[in-house]
């Protein structure tokens, strides 16, 4: 049977709720806006992949450093952020994850290097999957910070308290995950839960998309008596808003500045509740929500 640091897997995934909570059964830790990777170290190597195991190691070359701090085969469970005037900027990010030519990504790492945020520790010489969360992080503690390598700090009980918190940071949200949970390599589990910061606001339908589960929405905002383009939101079926807008009056010009793509133009006269996690660089609303 192949070892696990010598498996091919997806890493442990959280499942959602919308409020946070008090319980002394979790703790509690900032969920930071970054790309999710698993670093598999050795003294002498070390492998970066994604969640969905494609290796990305080539991208981050100032991670080489976290291979000085361990003395056998390890796996570590984490985030990798970059850090813009003090908080995780993902538009910034992207910047650096999308370049390709190997001396710009080298210049990069040295000018504006990323931080890899490890939040759990999953084998050390051994398995560790089987043990409790509690014993993970018992052991993910006797590494040291070092400039690219941060331990996720956590807090225990008071979950609502620290997500105020997070609202105040403008963070992207809060992870509360059980003490007595192990680690379940390939699966979504709810011993692990995720509470998405998430910010509302009214956007104007301007036209949509049919798709098998529904309607893609185009959703804009004036700015100046001029209609600029924030992003799309799936409209499903069931939704009290999918027939209204079918039977919006449709119109023959694009009523957005900022897009041209091709979709059913309809007169921006409705409006809808939205949620979103936050605004990339070009004002496009990430992981928008029609609520």
């Amino acid at each position: 049977m192949a070892d696990l640091f010598d498996k091919k897997f997806k890493p442990m995934l959280l499942e959602e709720v919308h409020d946070p909570f008090n319980s002394k059964d979790y703790y509690f830790e900032a969920k930071l806006d970054g790309i999710r990777a698993l670093v598999f170290v050795t003294p002498n190597t070390i492998t970066i992949r994604s969640r969905n195991f494609i290796d990305i190691t080539y991208k981050f070359p100032e991670l080489e450093k976290i291979k000085k701090i361990v003395n056998t085969k390890t796996i570590f469970d984490g985030e990798i952020v970059f850090f813009y005037e003090g908080r995780p900027s993902f538009s910034k990010l992207e910047e650096r994850f999308h370049l390709k030519d190997l001396n710009k990504i080298k210049y990069q790492s040295e000018i504006n290097p990323i931080t890899f945020i490890a939040f759990d520790i999953i084998y050390q010489g051994k398995d560790l999957t089987n043990l409790p969360l509690v014993k993970r992080k018992e052991i993910l503690e006797k590494y040291s910070d070092e400039d690219v390598f941060l331990k996720n700090k956590f807090i225990e009980e008071k979950g609502k308290e620290f997500f105020q918190i997070i609202k105040k940071l403008q963070l992207e949200g809060m992870v509360a995950k059980k003490k007595n949970s192990s680690y379940l390599i390939n699966k979504r589990s709810f011993n692990w839960v995720k509470v998405k910061n998430l910010k509302i606001k009214r956007f104007i339908i301007g036209g949509f998309v049919q798709k098998s589960n529904g309607l893609s929405i185009y959703l804009g905002e004036y700015v100046n008596n001029k209609l600029y383009f924030v992003g799309k939101a799936i409209l499903t079926s069931k939704h009290p808003l999918y027939k209204k807008v079918l039977m919006m009056e449709k119109i023959s010009n694009n009523p957005f500045l900022g897009v041209s793509d091709n979709f059913i133009y309809l007169k921006p006269t409705l409006k809808c509740l939205v949620s979103y996690l936050e605004r990339s660089k070009n004002n496009h609303l990430r992981e928008a929500t029609i609520k």
